[in-house]
């Protein structure tokens, strides 16, 4: 039987509806959580059953480096003024040949918050932006 090894964390895209950002330093966050509710029947004290509520989506930050481009700052800023514009988008894993293996879909995402870099005249790191997608549902499909 050949071996499997496990795609690496550093060789992934991401694609946001009308976006065209060239690449990313990190994405993280995406994911999905069900409630539990937990309830207690009268004849059995000692017992909590537990039944499955709302499913929610963490939030997903994106960082990269700061360029001349504010394709994503602008998204944001148009939320910040009240036109929030809701896009779909994927997070794709790569093989290390550049083949795409693994995709996680984003839907009606809108950015809900920007961080911009941390400066230190004392350093040599690349300046990052970041950005906090809020979306209503993430699919690996």
């Amino acid at each position: 039987m050949a071996r499997k090894d496990p795609y690496r964390n550093f060789r992934f895209l991401v694609e946001i509806d009308g976006i065209v950002q060239a690449g990313f330093a990190e994405c993280s966050g995406f994911g999905s959580n069900i409630e539990v509710v937990e309830y207690r029947e009268g004849g059995e004290a000692a017992t909590v059953r537990k039944l499955p509520g709302k499913v929610s989506y963490p939030d997903i930050t994106l960082k990269w480096g700061v360029t001349d481009s504010r394709e994503l700052y602008d998204w944001h800023l148009a939320a910040v003024n009240g036109t929030i514009d809701r896009r779909n988008g994927s997070i794709i894993l790569q093989d290390d040949a550049g083949q795409e293996k693994v995709r996680w879909n984003f839907f009606s995402a809108w950015p809900s918050k920007y961080d911009g870099p941390d400066f230190n005249a004392k350093g040599n790191d690349v300046s990052l932006d970041a950005l906090t997608v809020s979306c209503e549902r993430v699919e690996r499909a």
